[in-house]
C-alpha cells in the first residue's frame, strides 16, 4: 500500500507526524517526474527531465515568478560563468536566456590566464523571466501548473544498515489532490520554511510577499533527513532618479560581448549595453552599522550566512580594519526605475538602513522602494545525497539548489540540470549521468556537497577545482556535450553545431601543428626566436605570451577565414598544452580511484580495523567510490586500506573493466 507522510493538526502550533494511507477513491494524475519550484534549479530540472523523454510536471506556487531573479540582476561571474557554460553544454537553458536578456556583458579576469576567465552579464529582470517562461511553456514533454506541495507520497518504508528506505509514489498538494509520479525533484530555494528578518522583526516568507513552503520541511524531517538552517540576504531597491551618479565611477561592458551559449555567435543586445556604477562605503557607514548591530536578529542568530557574498554587517565585523567596501549600482532593466546596490545587503531596521545608505557617496538622497532584508531557511545535509543528487533514503527523490546548502543562481542551475536529467533517466530505467570532479565544475560542486556537506552557503570558485586548467569556461562543450548526447539529452541541432565546432578546432589545430619552421625562418617573419636550431610549429609558438594567434595570419592566411571564437579556443589550448600534459598524470590517478565503485549500503560495522570515528563518518556520507572515501575528512591511509580490503573481499567493490591488477598493491595505491 502506498503511504504518505501527512500532518494531523491537533491545535494551532501543535502537530504530530504519521504515515497516512492513500484512499482508494483518489484518482491521481500520472507523470514520470514532478519538479517542485520554478527558480533556477527548478527551471533547469524541469527542462532536463523533459529532454530525456520523461513526462514532466513543473509545480510552483506562482506561475508569474517562474525564472525570477530573486536577488541580483546578473548571471555568471568567477567560477559561476563556467557552471553556466556547463549547463549549456548539456543543452540547458540559462545561458541562452542570458544571451537574450543580458544588457551588459564582461569577461572577468581577462588580464589573467584563460583558466580563470569568467563570463558575467547584467540582466534585465523582466526580459530574463519573459524568455525563460517562453521557453518552458513551449517545451516538449513538459506541463506547468500552479500548486503548493504539502507532502511526498511514499511507498511502505524498509530499513537497511540503519537507514530507512522507501520509494516515491507521488506528491500531495495543499488542496488534498494527489499527483502520481515515480520521481520528484525538490527545488524550493529559500522557501523551505523560509523566514524574513528586518531588524528585530521576523515573519514567514521565502521572498518578500511570497509564502514559504512549510509542509515539505516537516515531511523531510519525519523521513529522517538531517535539516539545518542557513541565511542569505538582499539589499534595498533604490529609485534611480534619487541617485547622484556623477559621484561614482562608470563601469562599461565589453565592446564585443562573448555569448554564454555555445549555440550563439552574438548576444541580442550587443549594441545596446547599459552602464553600471561603482562607489564605496565610508567610515560613517561602518559606524552606523556597529552602533546598531544589536538590532539585527539576523546577525544575532547562530545560523551561517554566505562567506563570499556577505551582508554589510558581516563585512564590517569581519574586517574592522577596512575603511571602505565597494558598492556597485546595477540597473534592473531597460525600462526599470530601480537600482540594485550590490554590496549593501543588510537586515538592519528600515530607519537605520536609510541612514546607513545615505552615508555612501552618491546615495545622499536615495529613496527606498523596498528595504533590504535577510532570509533564513531550511536545508538538508547534502551528504544524504548521491552523485546524481538522488537521496539515499528515498528512491526517486532528488534535491537541487539552495536546499542542498548552496548559494547563487548558477550553482542552483548546475544542480538542477543534473537532478532533472537523472530523474528523467531513472523514470525511464536508463543509466544515470554522473559528472566527476575531472569533468566539470558541476562535478566539483556536487562532490564537495555530498562528501563534505555545507557548513555555510556554498559558492563555486575556480580555486575549488584541482583541474581548473582543464575545466575552463571555453571548453565546457568539449567536456560535456558528448556525454549529454550519450545520455539522450542533447538535441540534434546542438549536436550538429558541436560536431562542426569540434571539427573546426581540430582542423585549425592541425593547420598550426603542420606549419613547422626553423628559428631563422620565424625570425624572418618578425618573431623573436632563439637560434637554437630547434624546429618549432606555429602551435608551439603560441605558448609564448607575446605571440597572439592573429600574428600568425601573415604565415597562414587561411586563419583569416576562421571565426574569432575558434581562434581564441585554439590559442588557449596551445597556451595550456604543456601544463595539461603534467595534469594528465594527476587525472589518471583520480580516475582510477573513481572507477572503484563502493556499495552505498555497505555495513561499515563489519569492517575490521576501522575506528569508531571513521565508521561513523563513512555511515553518514556513504561514499559511492574509493575516490570519494579518500576525500572525506578524517580518512587516514590505513583506514582506506582496511576499507578497500574488506570491500574487495566481500564484493562490495566493483573493479573497472580491463583492470585486473588495479588492486595489486593496496598500500601503494592508497598512500600515493
Amino acid at each position: 500500500m502506498h503511504r504518505c507522510l501527512g500532518r494531523l493538526t491537533l491545535k494551532p502550533g501543535v502537530g504530530i507526524r504519521r504515515f497516512a494511507s492513500l484512499s482508494s477513491t483518489e484518482h491521481p494524475l500520472a507523470y514520470d517526474v514532478c519538479v517542485i519550484g520554478g527558480g533556477h534549479a527548478g527551471c533547469e530540472a524541469a527542462a532536463g527531465a523533459s529532454r530525456t523523454g520523461a513526462r514532466t510536471l513543473l509545480l510552483t506556487q506562482n506561475l508569474n515568478t517562474i525564472g525570477e531573479l530573486s536577488c541580483n540582476p546578473s548571471m555568471g561571474g568567477v567560477g559561476k560563468g563556467t557552471l553556466m557554460r556547463e549547463v549549456d553544454a548539456l543543452d540547458g537553458l540559462c545561458s541562452k536566456v542570458t544571451d537574450a536578456a543580458g544588457i551588459q556583458f564582461q569577461m572577468l579576469n581577462r588580464s589573467k590566464g584563460a583558466a580563470v576567465w569568467s563570463p558575467r552579464a547584467q540582466v534585465d529582470r523582466k526580459l530574463y523571466k519573459k524568455h525563460m517562461q517562453g521557453v518552458l511553456h513551449n517545451y516538449p514533454n513538459l506541463n506547468i501548473r500552479a500548486g503548493s506541495v504539502f507532502d511526498i507520497v511514499l511507498g511502505t518504508p524498509t530499513r537497511s544498515h540503519g537507514l530507512s528506505h522507501s520509494e516515491v509514489r507521488g506528491i500531495k498538494l495543499d488542496s488534498g489532490e494527489v499527483i502520481s509520479c515515480s520521481q520528484v525533484v525538490i527545488c524550493t530555494g529559500t522557501f523551505l520554511s523560509g523566514e524574513i528578518h528586518i531588524g528585530l522583526k521576523r515573519f514567514p516568507a521565502g521572498r518578500m510577499n511570497e509564502a514559504p513552503s512549510v509542509g515539505l520541511s516537516a515531511s523531510l524531517n519525519a523521513a529522517g533527513f538531517r535539516l539545518g538552517r542557513l541565511q542569505t540576504g538582499t539589499p534595498a531597491r533604490l529609485a534611480k532618479d534619487s541617485i547622484d551618479f556623477s559621484k561614482m565611477t562608470v563601469q562599461y561592458g565589453d565592446q564585443v560581448p562573448t555569448p554564454f551559449s555555445f549555440m550563439n555567435d552574438v548576444v541580442e543586445n550587443a549594441d545596446n549595453q547599459i552602464q553600471c556604477y561603482m562607489t564605496q562605503t565610508t567610515p560613517t557607514t561602518h559606524d552606523i552599522v556597529r552602533a546598531n548591530i544589536g538590532q539585527c536578529v539576523h546577525i544575532q542568530e547562530t545560523k551561517k550566512g554566505p562567506r563570499y557574498c556577505p551582508s554589510l554587517e558581516a563585512k564590517v565585523m569581519r574586517f574592522p580594519q577596512k575603511a571602505s567596501h565597494n558598492v556597485w549600482l546595477e540597473p534592473e532593466g531597460y525600462d526599470s526605475e530601480l537600482i540594485y546596490p550590490n554590496g549593501l545587503s543588510c537586515s538592519l531596521p528600515e530607519d537605520v538602513q536609510e541612514q546607513m545608505y545615505r552615508s555612501v557617496p552618491g546615495l545622499e538622497n536615495a529613496k527606498f522602494v523596498r528595504p533590504a532584508y535577510g532570509v533564513e531557511y531550511d536545508h538538508i545535509d547534502a551528504r544524504e545525497l548521491g552523485p546524481t543528487l538522488e537521496t539515499k533514503r528515498i528512491k526517486g527523490l532528488f534535491l537541487a539548489g539552495q536546499i542542498n546548502g548552496t548559494t547563487g543562481y548558477e550553482e542552483a542551475a548546475g544542480q538542477g540540470v543534473v537532478a532533472g536529467i537523472n530523474a528523467g533517466l531513472s523514470a525511464l530505467q536508463r543509466p544515470p549521468l554522473v559528472i566527476s570532479r575531472a569533468e566539470g565544475f558541476i562535478g566539483v560542486m556536487i562532490d564537495d556537497l555530498i562528501v563534505k556537506g555545507a557548513e555555510e552557503p556554498y559558492r563555486m570558485f575556480t580555486s575549488r577545482s584541482e583541474y581548473r586548467m582543464t575545466l575552463r569556461s571555453d571548453n565546457a562543450d568539449l567536456r560535456l556535450t558528448e556525454k549529454g548526447r550519450i545520455a539522450g539529452v542533447v538535441s540534434d541541432v546542438r549536436w550538429t553545431r558541436f560536431e562542426e565546432t569540434r571539427a573546426e578546432i581540430i582542423r585549425v589545430t592541425q593547420l598550426l601543428r603542420t606549419c613547422v619552421l626553423s628559428p631563422q625562418k620565424w625570425q624572418s617573419y618578425g618573431f623573436d626566436r632563439k637560434n637554437d636550431g630547434a624546429m618549432k610549429s606555429a602551435y608551439e609558438l603560441l605558448r609564448h605570451r607575446n605571440v597572439p594567434i592573429q600574428a600568425l595570419t601573415r604565415i597562414l592566411p587561411e586563419l583569416n577565414a576562421v571565426h574569432p571564437h575558434i581562434l581564441t579556443r585554439v590559442e588557449t589550448d596551445a597556451v595550456y598544452s604543456s601544463h595539461l600534459r603534467r595534469q594528465e598524470a594527476d587525472l589518471r590517478v583520480f580516475l582510477e580511484d573513481e572507477s572503484l565503485s563502493l556499495n552505498p549500503h555497505l555495513d561499515y560495522n563489519t569492517v575490521e580495523g576501522l575506528s569508531s570515528e571513521v565508521k561513523e563518518r563513512l555511515a553518514k556520507v556513504r561514499p559511492t567510490s574509493i575516490g570519494a572515501a579518500k576525500r572525506m575528512e578524517g580518512m587516514t591511509p590505513s583506514s582506506m586500506i582496511y576499507l578497500l580490503r574488506h570491500a574487495r573481499r566481500t564484493n562490495a567493490i566493483k573493479l573497472p573493466t580491463g583492470s585486473p591488477s588495479a588492486l595489486a598493491d593496496d598500500t601503494e595505491a592508497l598512500t600515493s
